[in-house]
């Protein structure tokens, strides 16, 4: 969709002023406002994935009981149901020391394949940054361990150079794993914060602000995690 059609779109929704805000909409309510632009739902669909698949791989590690997802069922959350056939392990290299990170592989590189698709800037920079995030977290979990970071990177071919140095240091000086995840999402939202192709109105910001949203929810997810703990 051009640019000036998406002006309405991008101005009717409800800003996402902070991390720890309410979010205004539910994912699901987005991709219904979304559904006549196929390129802008194919983008948001790609996005919303991704925090399907951590809250797959949180139920299946016992870290929580349930998702609320948006692109998958949640028998595929529960490992139920199959995922889609893109997300089937590459079948070339060598088998993963961990498990989840095949699936993680599978899911960057059809993300990649998204963004070449619909030339999405925003996509293609956001996957660069998760990357290189989940690497840079491989590698100080595995000096720690003192084992070879190398074995346990996902496609660092599509890393960006960010240097995760400071978030590194707080989050292993964070007091327990939910402090820790905290850390990381305030991470993900100043770089959302200065990569949102604000007032654009290109499909590219309302991928970016699906990007927001879902970091907005999953912040919400915490904070009740948290507060489940102290009871």
């Amino acid at each position: 969709m051009a640019a000036g059609n998406n002006y309405y779109l991008m101005t009717s929704l409800v800003g996402l002023e902070s991390l720890t805000s309410t979010p205004p909409l539910s994912t699901a309510a987005l991709l219904g406002q979304i559904a006549d632009q196929p390129r802008a739902e194919d983008l948001v669909k790609t996005l919303l994935l991704s925090d399907d698949l951590m809250q797959r791989q949180a139920i299946l590690a016992g870290e929580i009981e349930h998702g609320d997802p948006t692109i998958l069922t949640s028998a595929q959350l529960t490992d139920e149901e199959p995922l889609p056939e893109y997300l089937a392990p590459p079948l070339e290299g060598t088998p993963r020391r961990i498990a989840g990170d095949s699936l993680w592989v599978a899911y960057f590189r059809h993300a990649a394949d998204v963004a070449e698709e619909h030339k999405c800037g925003f996509l293609q920079d956001w996957i660069g940054f998760e990357v290189a995030m989940r690497n840079a977290l491989a590698e100080a979990r595995a000096k720690t361990l003192g084992l070879d970071p190398n074995e346990y990177f996902v496609e660092p071919e599509l890393g960006s150079s960010i240097s995760f140095a400071a978030t590194i240091g707080e989050w292993s000086a964070a007091p327990d794993p939910l402090a820790g995840l905290k850390v990381l999402d305030r991470t993900r939202w100043d770089w959302l914060e200065r990569n949102d192709r604000a007032y654009s109105f290109e499909d590219d910001e309302i991928a970016a602000y699906a990007a927001k949203l879902m970091l907005l929810h999953r912040w919400r997810r915490l904070a009740q995690a948290a507060e489940s703990r102290q009871d």
